[in-house]
């Protein structure tokens, strides 16, 4: 195995790890709702490519806001920090939804183009 294939098979072991941590404080924070509620809203921060509708600089924009590890951990830390669940739960949800795209090869996006991430291109 390469060096460059090595690497990206401990980064992808990395970010399981970081959704698997996520996942489970999340059950610890799930507010009282059914499975079934949090698997759709485990998906729910992907409704932010509709940007793309509009140009791939709202798109990016928008994915990023909802896909930035940094601005999920502020939320957690507020929602823990202020003792209030819903702030934690989403703070917890947008890091396992961002760790769990970055598992499967979906970075940050950029302006340019939809498949161009901070992980590499998609597809490629």
């Amino acid at each position: 195995m390469n060096q460059e294939k090595a690497m990206s098979v401990a980064i992808k072991i990395e970010e399981a790890a970081m959704t698997a941590i996520a996942i489970y404080f999340l059950s610890k924070y799930s507010l009282g709702l059914p499975i079934w509620i949090w698997v759709l809203l485990f998906f729910s921060p992907d409704i932010s490519m509709l940007g793309y509708l509009v140009n791939t600089g709202v798109g990016a924009y928008a994915y990023n806001l909802f896909h930035h590890r940094a601005i999920a951990l502020v939320l957690l830390t507020i929602g823990l920090l202020m003792h209030i669940d819903m702030l934690t739960s989403i703070g917890l949800l947008l890091f396992a939804h961002s760790s769990f795209d970055r598992m499967l090869g979906y970075g940050l996006k950029f302006q340019d183009d939809f498949k161009h991430t901070t992980s590499g291109w998609i597809g490629k």
